[in-house]
């Protein structure tokens, strides 16, 4: 398999061997990131952005505080729309931020934070990817609780800030296109989450010969089709031991 060299530089139809869905997104992810940002401010706006795309609840609000100050010393182009985020939540009944929270990802499908629905929807070879992205977690050294699925977003950032940075941006890199259409939609719909994928799409990685060596190492670790069940996935990565 030939390692892609940037992300349009083929049709849409296959990624790394994956089926994508005839669609890309109207403007390049290229086109929204941010170059020269260093590895920490990097780690920082995902892991923000992981949490902020997390269900909105109390551990959430005990945070906002932390995350307001971490959120406070990146570099512009990604302080502002977390910040902007933060704002909103900090002057928005709880209550009304679920109801959209509900509303926007739970209730449409173009919205859909899990990144194998937009590879493969409500299909049993979905069942194959979101394998693969626990495998990745695993030959890192973490595992997953059972909150999230492996492939939902926010559970890709807090891997990509806090594990293996080069699988981290590897799947954030293969993904991207469907990253790219989360963010349209969101748009389109006029959430106020469209500031966190904001964040999310400036940070995402330029894929160097090191990420795509990744890539095709990903997509060739694979699981086949008979091992895969339809047993439930968890989430909220914890490490197993010493990281390789």
């Amino acid at each position: 398999m030939t390692p892609l060299t940037r992300i349009g530089g083929r049709e849409a139809s296959e990624f790394l061997g994956l089926p994508l869905r005839l669609r890309r997104p109207k403007s390049p992810v290229d086109g929204f990131r941010v170059r020269g940002m260093s590895e920490r401010d990097i780690a920082a706006t995902r892991l923000a952005c992981s949490w902020l795309l997390a269900y909105p609840d109390g551990p959430l609000l005990d945070r906002l505080d932390g995350l307001a100050a971490a959120v406070a010393e990146l570099p512009d182009p990604v302080r502002t729309p977390l910040a902007e985020f933060l704002a909103h939540l900090d002057g928005t009944p709880i209550g009304d931020v679920q109801r959209h929270y509900v509303e926007i990802f739970d209730m449409k499908r173009r919205a859909c934070p899990f990144l194998t629905y937009w590879t493969n929807g409500d299909t049993r070879n979905r069942g194959v990817a979101i394998l693969r992205f626990k495998q990745a977690y695993a030959a890192s050294g973490f595992t997953i609780g059972n909150e999230e699925l492996p492939d939902h977003l926010a559970v890709v950032l807090e891997f990509a800030a806090v594990g293996d940075r080069v699988t981290g941006d590897a799947l954030l890199a293969e993904h991207a296109a469907p990253i790219g259409l989360l963010r349209e939609a969101l748009h389109d719909l006029g959430s106020v989450y469209s500031h966190v994928l904001d964040a999310v799409v400036a940070t995402l990685p330029e894929i160097t010969r090191e990420v795509a060596a990744r890539m095709a190492e990903l997509a060739e670790s694979g699981p086949p089709v008979e091992d895969v069940g339809l047993e439930p996935f968890p989430t909220s990565l914890t490490p197993t031991g010493a990281r390789r």
